[in-house]
């Protein structure tokens, strides 16, 4: 099976609307309202969208939580994940420079969402897989990566990238609470 990752481009971008048209979104904490504002931003200005997919000197201004509060953007950039020519999810990196800390407000160094009717078919573990060596050339140590207790997948997918927990957590009441698992891949 095929997998690439994609700069997002307006070449790939109506396959990006329909999975969002279709109710995905690569926000797994904000889910539909951040799909709906993904898609009055593309509608609004198509090229400032993609432009803004691509941020390592954090421009972009400050992050939306879940509560309404903002945030400082940390320097980042997506990428979209196609299996045999299809889209097939999104991969997000993001990072301080000069440390591999990040603030308590964000989460993990990298996320990754896979459509429902792409799932369980290798995708996401082969876009991460694909992703680490990129990751390497940022020059941090390791990257962290979250997820919820019970989402096995996601635990499968770091795991089979060499990911090893590093700890069990409570979630900042800004994602919902609850409990959170981080793991950790050497670079």
């Amino acid at each position: 099976m095929p997998v690439e990752l994609r700069r997002p481009s307006s070449v790939d971008l109506r396959a990006y609307v329909e999975a969002l048209e279709r109710g995905w979104s690569a926000d797994n904490i904000r889910g539909k309202l951040a799909a709906d504002e993904e898609l009055a931003a593309i509608a609004h200005d198509p090229a400032d969208y993609l432009d803004r997919q691509y941020d390592p000197e954090a421009r972009g201004g400050a992050i939306k939580m879940l509560d309404g509060t903002t945030m400082p953007r940390l320097p980042g950039y997506r990428l979209w994940i196609f299996g045999e020519g299809e889209f097939c999810g999104s991969l997000g990196f993001r990072w301080r420079p000069g440390t591999a800390e990040l603030p308590p407000y964000c989460l993990g160094h990298v996320g990754y969402a896979v459509p429902p009717w792409k799932e369980g078919r290798g995708y996401a573990t082969a876009a991460l897989g694909l992703f680490l060596p990129m990751a390497r050339e940022s020059g941090l140590p390791h990257i962290d990566l979250t997820t919820d207790p019970d989402n096995i997948p996601s635990q499968k997918v770091i795991l089979k990238n060499g990911g090893v927990l590093v700890e069990k957590f409570q979630k900042p009441e800004v994602y919902g609470g609850g409990d959170g698992l981080r793991f950790r891949i050497t670079l």
